[in-house]
C-alpha cells in the first residue's frame, strides 16, 4: 500500500482517505463533503487543464481543486 497526495491519483483510481493536513475553513469545508479518514473514494475524471478533479465519494459524485486536493493523503492499493 502506498500513500499519496489526491493531486498525484490517477483517473479510475481509488484509495482510502488517511489524512486531512489543513484546518480552519477550509479543513472544514473538505470535512463537511465527506472527505474524512477512513472513506473510499475513486477519480472519476479531471478537466482539460487536471484542474478541477471528479470524485466518487459515498455514491456522490463531487468535484475538488487542485489546490484542495494537496492537503488530502490517500492509501491506495499497489497496482498488480
Amino acid at each position: 500500500m502506498a500513500i499519496i497526495n489526491m493531486r498525484l491519483m490517477a483517473k479510475h483510481q481509488s484509495g482510502i482517505i488517511k489524512s486531512v493536513k489543513v484546518g480552519g475553513e477550509l479543513g472544514r469545508r473538505i470535512r463537511e463533503m465527506g472527505l474524512v479518514p477512513g472513506t473510499e473514494i475513486t477519480v472519476q475524471g479531471r478537466a482539460p487543464l487536471n484542474d478541477p478533479v471528479a470524485l466518487r465519494v459515498m455514491d456522490c459524485t463531487l468535484t475538488l481543486r487542485n489546490n484542495e486536493a494537496d492537503f488530502i493523503l490517500v492509501e491506495i492499493a499497489e497496482q498488480q
